[in-house]
């Protein structure tokens, strides 16, 4: 798929999805999008796990409340570390921001939809925290944010409106 294509067809996906398993090729092939983002002072603070096991997913299912994406053959859990990367600053929300996005891509162009869930599992409930136990993550990792991936049953959402270019873009100064 052309680049700008499928940045103009990725969609949030949170409607059901069909009962077919996501190839491990596939999930692979995201994973490497999301590892291959730029990270600040190349630290790479951001790490993925792949989700396919239908009984690991069951048990990430039960600590989900409210529920969410509980028809996706697959997910991904992105998890961040806190380093240290230039001048006392640190860059993890930016690293991982930046392999969510490039897996969205990967995920929109492989032909899957997804969701970027964030809020829901880092709020004061702690959702993320309880995955993690699930899935063994170790201290000094924290589970930040859970990608469904799977083909979608439904058609996709029609894209939100943007603001008009000119509201938000300029060249060579503000208000341009």
């Amino acid at each position: 798929m052309d680049t700008m294509k499928c940045i103009s067809a990725r969609r949030s996906y949170r409607g059901k999805y069909l009962d077919h398993p996501v190839p491990r090729e596939d999930l692979t092939r995201i994973l490497e999008a999301g590892l291959a983002a730029p990270s600040g002072c190349n630290k790479q603070t951001a790490s993925l796990i792949a989700v396919d096991d239908q009984e690991t997913m069951k048990r990430l299912r039960a600590v989900i409340d409210p529920p969410v994406a509980e028809t996706a053959p697959a997910m991904i859990c992105v998890l961040t570390q806190r380093i240290i990367a230039y001048r006392d600053r640190c860059y993890a929300a930016q690293d991982y921001a930046a392999a969510i996005e490039n897996m969205l891509l990967a995920i929109t162009d492989l032909g899957y939809a997804s969701c970027w869930y964030e809020g829901h599992i880092t709020d004061i409930d702690r959702i993320g925290d309880k995955m993690a136990a699930v899935l063994g993550v170790p201290a000094g990792y924290e589970l930040v944010c859970m990608l469904p991936v799977g083909v979608p049953a439904e058609e996709l959402p029609p894209g939100k409106k943007k603001k008009p270019f000119g509201e938000r873009a300029w060249f060579n100064r503000f208000g341009g």
